[in-house]
C-alpha cells in the first residue's frame, strides 16, 4: 500500500471486475516503438519498458541496490528506499530518480538512460522527495519535498543545478508540496499543498516564492506570497485553531503545452481546476470520478487525461469544451501516474496494486479510448516518465 495513499486517507473501494489485458498482446498495433520508464515504490525496482508493433514487455530493471552499488555512499539501508518520482530530461539522456526514504532524507539520482549507469553521487534532499521535473533546458531539476512522515507544518522544494548535482536552493512553500511543475519557458514552477489547498509559483532565477493561489471552491483567489497556509507555526495563523481540513486536497499541477493555463487535481473534492497563468485567476471546474491523483494535457492540446487513485480507473476530457470522453477502469487498483508520448497517440498509466499483488503500466489508445496493453512490474508502481520513440524498423 502506498505511502502517499496514506495520507490521502482513503478507503479502497471494490475492484471494477474490469479484465486483466495480457501482458503482450496489443489490440491496435502502434506504428512506432515507445518506451517509458517507471518505479516500483515497494519493490525498490526501476523499469524500462518497450511497446511498440510486437507488444509491450519489460526491456531492463535495476534495483536501487545497483545504484548505491556505483556509487560513493557508505550506506546500509534496512527498509526500502522507496522510487517514487521519475523524470527524463528533454535530450533524453539522462533519467532522474527520487527516492524517498533515508537517513534522514531521501535523494536524487542521476542516472544514464538506456544503460542504468550512475552518473554522480546521489543528492541528500529533503524529508520524502516526491514529484519532480526538469528544466527545458536540463540545466535543473526541481524537486517537491513532501515531508510524508514528518510534523504538519510547511516544506519546500528543492532546486538541483545538473552541472556538479548540486542543491542551489530549497525554497519553503507550504504543508506537502507535490505536483513538481515546470512551466514550458523554464523560469517558472509550479507545486501545490495537500494540506493548505495552495497552487504555489516559483521563481526559479531568484530561488523565491512568485505568487500563491487559494483553490478552495467559494474562495479561489490570490494570497499573499507569504502565506504558508494555515500550519505555518511562524504565519499569522499561529497559536489559532489548527483543525484546518483541505477542501479541495491538490495532489497535481499541468501546464498546458503553450504555458497559457495549468491544470490543478483536486483529489478530495472530485475536481479538475483550470487556472490562468498570466491573469492569476480560475477559468472553471470539471467535475471527475472519485479521486483524481495526476493530471496531463497531450502535446496537441486536445486531451486532458487524469487518473482516479481512489476510482481506479483514468479518465479522458477534451481539453477545449471539458467534456468527458471517456472513464476506463484500469486492469488491477490504486492508480498513479501518467507519461504521454510526444505525438499524442498513447497514455502510459502505472498502477500501485495491492498488498502483494505486481504494480502495473496500463498502455491506453488515445485515438480508439481503450486499454491495448498491460505490463506487470514491481509491487506499487509509482512514478513514470516517458523516454523516447522511434520508427517500428529504426527500434
Amino acid at each position: 500500500m502506498s505511502s502517499l495513499t496514506l495520507a490521502l486517507a482513503f478507503l479502497a473501494v471494490a475492484g471494477s471486475g474490469a479484465p486483466d489485458p495480457a501482458s503482450a498482446q496489443v489490440e491496435s498495433d502502434p506504428t512506432a516503438t515507445y518506451w517509458v520508464y517507471v518505479g516500483s515504490e515497494s519493490a525498490d525496482f526501476v523499469h524500462r519498458i518497450r511497446f511498440g508493433p510486437e507488444g509491450a514487455v519489460v526491456e531492463e530493471e535495476y534495483s536501487v541496490a545497483h545504484l548505491y552499488r556505483q556509487s560513493s555512499v557508505p550506506e546500509l539501508y534496512s527498509e526500502s528506499e522507496a522510487p517514487h518520482g521519475i523524470a527524463v530530461d528533454a535530450g533524453g539522456g539522462t533519467v532522474y530518480l527520487t527516492t524517498g526514504h533515508g537517513l534522514p532524507s531521501g535523494k536524487l539520482w542521476a542516472i544514464e538512460a538506456g544503460s542504468g549507469r550512475l552518473l554522480a553521487d546521489p543528492v541528500d534532499l529533503g524529508r520524502f522527495p516526491a514529484s519532480l521535473d526538469v528544466s527545458p533546458d536540463g540545466g535543473y531539476v526541481a524537486v517537491a519535498n513532501f515531508n510524508l512522515h514528518g510534523r504538519m507544518e510547511p516544506s519546500n522544494i528543492s532546486v538541483v543545478r545538473v552541472d556538479g548535482m548540486t542543491e542551489v536552493g530549497r525554497i519553503e512553500t507550504c504543508t506537502m508540496p507535490h505536483g513538481s511543475r515546470v512551466h514550458p519557458a523554464g523560469r517558472r514552477h509550479y507545486s501545490v499543498c495537500m494540506m493548505d489547498d495552495q497552487l504555489v509559483e516559483l521563481d526559479l532565477l531568484t530561488l523565491e516564492v512568485r505568487r500563491r493561489y487559494h483553490l478552495a471552491a467559494g474562495a479561489e483567489g490570490p494570497l499573499d506570497p507569504s502565506d504558508r497556509g494555515p500550519h505555518d507555526p511562524h504565519g499569522p495563523h499561529a497559536g489559532h485553531d489548527m483543525g484546518h481540513a483541505a477542501s479541495c486536497s491538490p495532489t497535481w499541477v499541468q501546464p498546458t503545452p503553450d504555458g497559457a493555463f495549468a491544470w490543478v487535481v483536486c483529489n478530495r473534492s472530485d475536481e479538475l481546476v483550470e487556472i490562468d497563468l498570466e491573469s492569476w485567476t480560475h477559468r472553471r471546474r470539471i467535475a471527475t470520478g472519485r479521486g483524481p491523483y495526476n493530471v496531463d494535457v497531450t502535446a496537441d492540446g486536445r486531451i486532458l487525461v487524469v487518473t482516479l487513485k481512489q476510482g481506479d480507473g483514468v479518465e479522458f476530457f477534451e481539453l477545449e469544451s471539458g467534456e468527458r470522453l471517456a472513464r476506463l477502469p484500469t486492469s488491477t487498483r490504486v492508480v498513479h501516474g501518467i507519461a504521454l508520448s510526444p505525438d499524442s497517440r498513447y497514455a502510459f498509466i502505472s498502477v500501485e496494486g495491492i498488498g502483494s499483488e505486481p504494480g502495473k503500466v496500463d498502455i491506453f489508445d488515445l485515438r480508439a479510448l481503450e486499454v491495448v496493453a498491460s505490463v506487470p512490474v514491481g509491487q506499487q508502481a509509482s512514478g513514470i516518465a516517458f523516454w523516447r520513440m522511434a520508427a517500428a524498423d529504426e527500434s
